[in-house]
């Protein structure tokens, strides 16, 4: 994630604090598991700030270490593709995860053979440790934790959380925008934006752009995910109706943009 000055922005006119995460409605939420707060960024009320939030279609499963709430760090963590499975086990105090094999197609699976209740986290993979998207709690010893994820990605302004953190509940603010990354064409640009009369913000896309091309969706149940060739997202519009799409291989990278500006008159 970076910031950088951006020249056709403008003040905001306010401090903002703006979240991601991928929170979207589906059966178990806060119940099964807990989204995490994916990026966290603070515009400045006057200057030009840029957001850049990068992911690729590898995931990871990692064992957690939690603090006050937070995904602070990982024990341990293993990178895994669309259609594979890991199991989780602990010899000596040490927990490791299995080398991926060949699982059921388009789902991710992890096994806890730890003996335990265990945490266990899915995420983005990065250099220190994976960037949480969901939380696991209490994973009973012998039993399986299957994802299938759509990429429905929120944006709300608070200053409530902190990166990392787990939600426990439902964001306390509206969601000012949401976007299914798969409907994403490879380049996009989004402003986020405040209206000095009403203080309300919203996000619009600075270019055009939106295509679906080569791309089948398919409404399904449950928690999905979904990887395209690769996306630049910038931020500007309406949310979008939610689409869960079924899990596609062969994927690369997906980084948003988002720029700040206020509204004047």
């Amino acid at each position: 994630m970076a910031f950088s000055p951006d020249p056709r922005s403008k003040d905001l006119g306010r401090e903002a604090t703006l979240l991601l995460t991928f929170d979207s409605d589906v059966k178990g939420i806060y119940d099964s598991f807990f989204p995490a707060v994916c990026w966290l960024t603070t515009f400045g009320q006057t200057g030009s700030y840029r957001m850049h939030a990068t992911y690729t279609s590898q995931l990871a499963f990692s064992r957690p270490q939690v603090r006050n709430g937070n995904i602070v760090d990982a024990e341990t963590c293993v990178e895994i593709n669309d259609s594979e499975k890991t199991i989780l086990t602990q010899k000596n105090r040490i927990f490791q995860f299995s080398n991926p094999v060949k699982g059921v197609p388009g789902y991710l699976e992890a096994r806890n053979d730890t003996g335990f209740i265990q945490d266990i986290a899915l995420g983005f993979p990065r250099d220190l440790m994976p960037r949480p998207i969901f939380y696991f709690k209490e994973v009973e010893d012998a039993s399986n934790i299957t994802v299938e994820f759509a990429p429905i990605l929120r944006a709300y302004i608070t200053s409530d959380y902190k990166e990392t953190a787990i939600l426990q509940g439902a964001v306390d603010a509206p969601a000012i925008w949401e976007q299914n990354l798969a409907a994403l064409s490879e380049s996009t640009t989004w402003n986020l934006e405040r209206d000095p009369t009403t203080g309300h913000y919203k996000i619009t896309q600075a270019d055009q752009g939106m295509s679906n091309s080569s791309t089948q969706l398919t409404v399904v149940g449950g928690l999905c995910f979904s990887f395209l060739p690769g996306f630049v997202l910038s931020l500007f519009g309406v949310p979008n109706s939610m689409i869960q799409i079924p899990l596609l291989a062969s994927c690369s990278h997906f980084i948003a943009s988002f720029i700040s500006h206020g509204l004047y008159y």
